[in-house]
């Protein structure tokens, strides 16, 4: 798993590459906390090249949109494979987060 953290004017671009699973998401949690600064802005997780996603991956996403909310920022996710939309669907995170 690799992530790649970028920003462009006033978002935060996080580009998901590989699988993300349970030892994925804790080897990138560090990355992801240190988010939690930006979350008044826009985060954009990119998931154009995010094969697979577990429960703990979710939790990354719904950790950084919990932030974002108290901050007044919002989490997009862009990008996703009909594999991670379907899982989405029947996790209800397609109602938690704006899709693009």
């Amino acid at each position: 798993m690799e992530v790649k953290i970028s920003r462009e004017n006033s978002e935060v671009i996080v580009a998901f590459i590989g699988r993300l699973d349970t030892i994925a998401s804790q080897e990138i949690a560090p990355q992801m906390s240190e988010l939690s600064a930006d979350a008044g802005s826009t985060i954009i997780l990119d998931c154009n090249e995010l094969s697979y996603i577990s429960s703990s991956g979710l939790r990354i996403f719904l950790t950084l949109r919990k932030a974002a909310a108290e901050k007044g920022g919002k989490v997009i996710v862009r990008g996703i494979s009909k594999e991670i939309r379907s899982v989405f669907m029947m996790t209800g995170f397609l109602n938690l987060f704006e899709i693009q």
